[in-house]
């Protein structure tokens, strides 16, 4: 295929931008059967980071598989967030991790950490597995079931699921059929799994350590309300620029 036939390609499946996918889908493939077969699965609707199997992530070029959740360009509230709170030889863990960008940028930073991540998926694990040779160990299991002991942490990032189960339809076609429910649905409110991860924080943390998770604008109250009645102390830090909201507990 020729660069004009695939932007064409592009554009008929609706990618707005098809000029810069072209490039990137033209780079990734290694022959033409591979560029026809990546321009075919884009098209489809397959988030293009999945189909190049890399997404660049606050300042890390992190792998990908298809069906693992994509880092969002507005998590990188969460992990400067995590760096300025992470010292050297801090125990950080990446609760949720999916790809395991949260934790590898951080570590990008913070080189002397020792990091663990766990999620509930086995394609997520396996893929955060790649990301974090050399870096940290992945787990899988249902949030802290995954994690060894004993381990008290100075930093529990968990980038959880927050999108409430009657809006999962409303969300773009790329997330809704192509990332697993379970990195989206929060439940009810949409802070099901939060309010889970708050309860159980304080055993894990140390004196002092802090809690992060990202939320919306609209569950700031009932988040702050959730790590209250955990015994934690909450604060609230917003990004316009990333439309990004982040809530930290404090043990």
């Amino acid at each position: 295929m020729t660069e004009d036939e695939v932007i064409t390609a592009l554009r008929t499946a609706g990618c707005v931008f098809a000029e810069e996918e072209a490039t990137m889908l033209i780079k990734a493939a290694d022959d033409d059967a591979a560029l026809r077969q990546t321009v075919a699965r884009r098209a489809r609707g397959e988030p293009l980071e999945q189909v190049v199997g890399f997404a660049d992530f606050a300042g890390v070029r992190v792998k990908m598989r298809p069906g693992v959740f994509v880092p969002r360009v507005r998590s990188e509230l969460l992990v400067r967030e995590a760096i300025r709170r992470t010292a050297e030889h801090a125990v950080v863990v990446d609760l949720c991790c999916g790809s395991g960008a949260l934790g590898l940028a951080v570590a990008r930073q913070r080189p002397g950490i020792m990091l663990y991540a766990a999620d509930v998926d086995p394609v997520a694990v396996a893929c955060a597995r790649d990301n974090l040779t050399g870096v940290g160990q992945a787990y899988q299991g249902d949030l802290y079931a995954a994690l060894p002991r004993p381990l008290t942490v100075d930093v529990l990032l968990a980038n959880v699921p927050y999108v409430a189960t009657t809006h999962i339809p409303l969300l773009p076609a790329e997330a809704r059929d192509h990332e697993p429910h379970s990195a989206l649905d929060g439940g009810g409110d949409g802070l099901d799994v939060f309010r889970a991860v708050a309860a159980e924080a304080p055993a894990w943390l140390r004196p002092g350590g802090v809690l992060l998770s990202e939320i919306t604008e609209a569950q700031i109250e009932p988040a702050t309300a959730a790590a209250r009645a955990s015994g934690l102390r909450p604060e609230v830090v917003t990004d316009e620029d990333l439309e990004a909201t982040v809530i930290l507990a404090v043990r």
